[in-house]
């Protein structure tokens, strides 16, 4: 391990020192273990991203045992995948100011390689506060050849940005949901990163993420994909300044909500945010886009929830993250309808009608829910019922006293 460090310096003090002495292994059990991993052809090693997958496998079967007490260092891949199609993030700079153990840049060099592009043209950065998954992270990306910037240490975000300076194109993040007492009262009241908007409060730190990644996106063409918990949609008197500050900014381009129970840290549902400093008319990727400023895409997954694994996690197939992008796509597309909805999944909205709700963001305030009882011919279907308790009565022999008495003992 000493070895493996010294000469990849990007893995300084990432690695165990002294780990199977610390576990007081015999060594005839520590050498079976080391003669069945040479058994394995070194064919098989050469496989593309062997390792990786097999570490991610870990990761993910490590969170989901741990649940909420490890969880938050890894976030479902489907998810990952999602966010990357969505901010297509070709090349550039990439940032994750809690990145965890790496997953959201291993999903964007993923990205880049399934279409055919460049991973070089890509450049990584990153922080994490947590000693043990900051090590995590940078064995992550270097058991892939990643190479990336995590700064020099594992410290937290607000009280000491590593990347002070730094603009960037695409910034990939799940954040601690609902992060309470993230500063102390009277610290960084005034933070640069606040400029414009109103200091966000000890209580919870939701806006101060958006913030801080606010300001480290490129100003005239950056985009941002993050995930929150659901209470950063609404009216919170704490909050609310500056939820309306960054729509009457136009930052804001798309709300996704997703299904309960994706999370290993969380049952809740929550959130996609996507943050763009270019809504403007353009060619991004090959595709021409149509102006939408002042307008937001509001997009209602929580009845996506019919894929299950491990007994009670949800998760997005790739055609359901496609067609997802596809809402997106077609929202930014010159061609789009003037009306773009589709009711109970999607609809954008303008300006106007958000001012309208007090700039909330709850996606349930704006898309559209048909009531499914008004379809319901109410007549015949009492027909049908009263059809059948006379079958029932008759085939059990019972009079209404005791077919009355059966439902309230059921009840």
């Amino acid at each position: 391990m000493a070895d493996i460090e010294a000469q990849n310096p990007q893995l300084a003090g990432a690695l165990p020192q002294k780990f199977f002495t610390s576990l007081r292994v015999e060594t005839k059990t520590l050498k079976s273990l080391i003669d069945e991993i040479n058994k394995i052809s070194s064919e098989r090693f050469q496989e593309k991203d062997l390792i990786g997958r097999v570490y991610e496998y870990f990761l993910q079967e490590f969170s989901i045992d741990e649940r909420k007490d490890k969880g938050e260092f890894y976030t479902p891949k489907c998810i990952v995948e999602l966010i990357a199609e969505l901010l297509e993030p070709y090349q550039g700079k990439i940032y994750d100011p809690c990145c965890g153990s790496g997953g959201m840049f291993v999903q964007s060099m993923k990205f880049v390689e399934a279409h055919g592009g460049n991973t070089s043209n890509i450049s990584v950065y990153g922080q994490e506060s947590t000693p043990s998954t900051y090590r995590l992270a940078k064995m992550n990306l270097a058991i892939r050849g990643i190479s990336h910037n995590l700064g020099k240490e594992a410290v937290s975000t607000f009280s000491n940005d590593q990347h002070k300076d730094l603009k960037v194109d695409f910034i990939m993040a799940n954040p601690p949901f609902n992060l309470k007492k993230w500063r102390g009262e009277d610290e960084l009241t005034t933070d640069v990163r606040w400029s414009g908007y109103a200091t966000p409060p000890v209580s919870n730190a939701n806006y101060a993420w958006i913030l801080h990644m606010l300001s480290k996106l490129d100003v005239t063409d950056g985009i941002a994909g993050f995930l929150l918990a659901n209470g950063a949609l609404g009216a919170d008197a704490e909050e609310i300044k500056i939820r309306k500050q960054l729509i009457k900014n136009d930052k804001v381009e798309a709300i996704i909500v997703l299904p309960r129970e994706m999370f290993y840290s969380t049952d809740i549902s929550v959130t996609l945010w996507i943050l763009n400093n270019n809504k403007r008319a353009g060619i991004r990727n090959g595709r021409q886009l149509r102006s939408r400023e002042h307008e937001i895409l509001f997009v209602d997954l929580r009845t996506w929830n019919q894929n299950i694994y491990e007994k009670s996690y949800v998760y997005f197939t790739h055609e359901q993250i496609l067609a997802v992008k596809k809402i997106y796509n077609d929202f930014q597309a010159v061609d789009r309808p003037e009306k773009y909805g589709q009711p109970e999944l999607y609809r954008a909205v303008k300006l106007d009608e958000i001012k309208k709700k007090k700039y909330s963001l709850v996606p349930s305030q704006y898309i559209e829910f048909i009531d499914h009882d008004l379809e319901i011919d109410h007549e015949a279907e009492m027909q049908r019922i009263q059809a059948d308790l006379k079958e029932l009565m008759k085939r059990e022999k019972l009079s209404q006293t005791q077919l009355l008495n059966a439902f309230i003992n059921l009840g």
